[in-house]
């Protein structure tokens, strides 16, 4: 069986980069539970190409994923860097959970994963904070959440993005977010149910982070149907990719990558050594202990 990690690169059958006046041209990609998109932007974040869509496979493993990326990069034309939303907890370039998509993401680094298949550097966070780096007014205490085939959430203080996992906290009577707030749980309990518990959820939510702002995206936000509170807003999904172009936002003097290389996996901490338990004291009979000692 093949090592879904190692990945051909492609970097020498690209197209050149776009010409200088349109640089940087960059590849937005929002990778979903249902759905992988891309788009091309221009230096300002404007899109200058269609949004493409690829449902996402079952079992969607690194493999499948940036295969699908690389085909959506090769329709949407030239493009100098990368800039990707992933549906998981992700430090560094370095994936940590998936729990919507399939195996093999524990440890892989997807930024060297897409920038090896792609031939152009790249950057990755978690898809709710790119969503949020779109939409965020860097003033305050903002929080956003997404609903979609997860729940994601990310909280902006005074603009600094601190990534959050509420989707698998304890919310409601034993459940997470995530189980009462997920696409599963809006199919599942109907439409009506879902509005309720994010009713709840809005309400949690504003006692725990006293939060200024709070923004909804992801694809079931459409479903809501109930008057939001005066700073509670909805936010269009396409900010899914549109805050890609804020990854690049603090770094602009990365250099292209320098061909192939396995992307960096996460070394799994040493198990600890297990103690010998002590050797038992010899046993002794007490006919043996009451026998008198031999004397010569």
């Amino acid at each position: 069986m093949a090592d879904d990690r190692k990945q051909p690169a492609k970097s020498a059958t690209r197209t050149a980069p776009a010409a200088a006046s349109s640089k940087p041209r960059t590849l937005a990609v929002d990778v979903g539970g249902t759905g992988i998109k891309a788009m091309i932007l221009d230096p300002k974040g404007k899109p200058i190409t269609e949004r493409l869509k690829v449902e996402t496979p079952k079992n969607a493993t690194p493999k499948k994923v940036i295969g699908i990326i690389d085909e959506l990069a090769e329709k949407s034309g030239d493009f100098d860097r990368v800039a990707a939303g992933f549906p998981g907890v992700v430090k560094d370039g370095v994936v940590y959970t998936a729990a919507n998509l399939g195996k093999g993401w524990e440890g892989y680094g997807l930024e060297e994963g897409l920038a090896e298949r792609l031939g152009r550097p790249a950057r990755v966070a978690n898809d709710a904070d790119v969503q949020g780096l779109a939409c965020v007014t860097g003033k305050g205490e903002e929080l956003v959440i997404t609903l979609g085939t997860g729940f994601g959430s990310v909280l902006f203080s005074e603009g600094h993005r601190i990534h959050l996992e509420l989707g698998h906290h304890p919310f409601h009577k034993g459940k997470t977010y995530e189980d009462e707030l997920g696409h599963r749980a809006l199919k599942k309990k109907g439409k009506k149910r879902w509005n309720k518990m994010l009713r709840e959820a809005i309400d949690d939510l504003a006692r725990t982070f006293n939060y200024d702002r709070l923004y909804i995206g992801g694809g079931s936000a459409e479903q809501i149907s109930f008057k939001l509170p005066a700073n509670v807003v909805k936010v269009s999904n396409e900010d899914g990719i549109l805050g890609g172009i804020k990854l690049w936002a603090e770094d602009k003097s990365v250099k292209p990558a320098k061909g192939p290389r396995k992307p960096k996996v996460m070394a799994k901490p040493a198990k600890p050594p297990v103690a010998k338990p002590p050797e038992p004291a010899p046993v002794v009979s007490s006919a043996a202990a009451d026998e008198p000692a031999n004397q010569s």
